[in-house]
């Protein structure tokens, strides 16, 4: 599932967040104050933040701009008592993506939560693919930008090379055929998109693929006749 960052102040809201959320299935890093929260968040990566905004030492909505300001497309959920119309397009124009006030239902947090992570995996919201594997590293290809990730290390990608990793990876597990390839290198700018690829240029790039991706516990297979999928080596 997710790794979420529960900033609050209030002790036992804080506990009963991270118990439900735990159950549910996410990782959960809790924070007490702004102060905390901005240290984490320079340390450890995030698929999403609760953030209450009547932080002690730093403020949940400083928190908030400055998170928007390293972390864009890191989706934050706000909590807090503040029900004013006023407070609410504060914190959406600050850089919120939902907003939910208190008391609320937990039923609804993880509703309001699941539909945020689901919107900020979409292309259209400049989100991230990403697949575990067995060595414990988390790969992650951005959704917009030819740029990828294997645990915190930077994947060197040509425009084509991350357009095919894109596309094994939101396709993990399944074959993807020649053609698929092809296809989706025409719609990509740069490296001569749309122009003819023989079946050994694009060999070239599957193997420039598998040497990046070296170590990592994944590995592209070739299917005979089929095409090539995306798998983990785990045993």
């Amino acid at each position: 599932m997710s790794h979420l960052l529960i900033v609050e102040d209030d002790e036992l809201l804080r506990d009963a967040l991270s118990a439900q959320l735990t159950q549910a299935g996410h990782t959960v890093t809790p924070a007490p104050d702004g102060e905390c929260a901005q240290a984490l968040l320079v340390s450890d990566r995030f698929d999403g933040v609760l953030l209450d905004l009547g932080l002690p030492k730093i403020s949940g909505m400083e928190v908030l701009r400055w998170l928007r300001r390293r972390l864009p497309a890191l989706p934050v959920l706000v909590l807090t008592a503040r029900d004013g119309v006023e407070d609410r397009v504060q914190g959406l124009n600050a850089g919120a993506d939902d907003y939910l006030t208190k008391p609320f239902s937990m039923a609804e947090l993880q509703a309001r939560l699941g539909a945020m992570l689901r919107r900020a995996q979409l292309p259209a919201f400049g989100g991230s693919l990403e697949l575990a594997s067995a060595s414990a590293r988390r790969l992650r290809v951005d959704a917009k930008l030819p740029q990828a990730w294997l645990g915190d290390e930077p994947l060197e990608l040509t425009q084509r090379e991350w357009a095919l990793l894109s596309l094994l990876v939101n396709n993990a597990g399944q074959v993807i055929s020649r053609e698929d390839v092809l296809l989706a290198w025409q719609s990509e700018p740069g490296e001569g998109a749309g122009v003819g690829v023989g079946s050994n240029a694009l060999e070239v790039y599957i193997h420039r693929l598998r040497r990046k991706l070296a170590d990592s516990g994944l590995t592209i297979r070739n299917v005979r006749g089929l095409g090539y999928m995306l798998e983990s080596t785990a045993p």
